[in-house]
């Protein structure tokens, strides 16, 4: 793979005590699109600044196209287009005159500058609302102008932080599109941080799952899903026209098959968990045995899984150590009281 065109390499980031962003290592590839996930307060957001050398990081480098980002931070603006949570816009102007000022402050000649802005508000399809106030602009249409306003410059990078934060779902579902259309078409790299698990299934080819600071897994959708498979075991549930009996007679059989870990009855349905997907093999067997099938289930990990299963590890770990630390303190208070 070519090099990457955003590199984190050992980045932290402390306020006092509190490690807001704790060594992250991330390499992101030109063209594609990343989503960095977390809740609120996991270090999304000031990642985003170091990296476009709004702050400092307390240890480590972010390069963003071949740039360092904290000793040249006017180089990596030139390359990257950032569009915050909340975009604001001069409301007693129209939005093509709100992105004309924007291409001004940009340094592109005033030549270009009409016909670029005319450009942007038909790609992302304002073209028919480019002289309305954008005081009369809806949420969804003031993103759209967000975006216009980050790809005026051209950028090979554009990052959003939280694109979707209070948009209708329609609005969300042609944003998303349009995000991947810019993407495919123009070789843009996009990182798009998010906490709607969603929203980012749909249109990111790589996430990232941010929680206290700390990357914990990264990888497209697919890997991490394999790997929670592999942890956790794949599922089939197989629902038949009758109930069944208990004891099921076929239950020690199956269980005698070396991929089989666990075998749940309920009512109609079987829920087997193997070690590996053999649900043609578990089909097939049943069908022989002159059962009749009305479904056929195999569990798939969506993001929300992979997210919620990743962030409960790294939530009961926490606690874990807290209270470790806990006890050592009490310990270690003990022994010197004593003395």
């Amino acid at each position: 793979m070519k090099n990457p065109i955003i590199q984190l390499k050992g980045l932290s980031k402390c306020y006092g005590s509190l490690k807001a962003v704790d060594n992250l290592n991330l390499e992101i590839h030109k063209g594609e699109i990343f989503g960095l996930l977390g809740p609120n307060g996991a270090g999304k957001t000031t990642t985003i600044l170091m990296m476009l050398g709004l702050t400092e990081p307390t240890s480590g480098t972010a390069l963003v196209c071949g740039h360092n980002a904290t000793n040249n931070p006017i180089a990596v603006k030139r390359k990257v287009g950032y569009m915050p949570d909340s975009v604001g816009f001069y409301d007693n102007m129209t939005a093509l005159e709100n992105l004309e000022y924007i291409a001004r402050l940009n340094g592109i000649p005033e030549n270009q500058i009409r016909s670029r802005a005319i450009k942007m508000m038909e790609q992302v399809g304002l073209g028919n609302e480019m002289h309305k106030k954008t005081a009369a602009y809806s949420r969804g249409m003031k993103q759209r102008l967000g975006l216009a306003d980050v790809l005026i410059k051209e950028p090979e990078i554009i990052i959003l932080d939280e694109p979707t934060l209070g948009i209708d779902p329609s609005g969300v579902k042609d944003f998303l599109v349009l995000i991947r259309q810019l993407s495919r078409q123009q070789g843009l790299t996009v990182l798009l941080s998010s906490h709607h698990l969603h929203h980012v299934q749909q249109v990111c080819d790589r996430v990232g799952i941010f929680v206290g600071g700390k990357l914990l897994v990264e990888g497209n959708i697919h890997t991490l899903s394999r790997n929670l498979f592999n942890k956790e075991g794949f599922i089939t549930t197989v629902t038949f026209k009758e109930e069944i009996s208990q004891p099921w007679h076929l239950e020690p059989e199956l269980k005698q098959w070396e991929q089989v870990d666990h075998i749940a009855l309920s009512g109609k349905t079987v829920e087997i968990t193997c070690k590996q997907d053999i649900t043609p093999d578990i089909v097939r067997f049943l069908v022989e045995k002159k059962y009749d099938i009305m479904g056929v289930h195999k569990k798939e990990y969506g993001l929300d899984d992979i997210y919620e299963k990743y962030f409960e590890n790294s939530t009961t770990e926490k606690r874990s150590n807290e209270k470790s630390g806990n006890f050592f303190q009490r310990s270690f208070f003990k022994k010197h009281k004593k003395q």
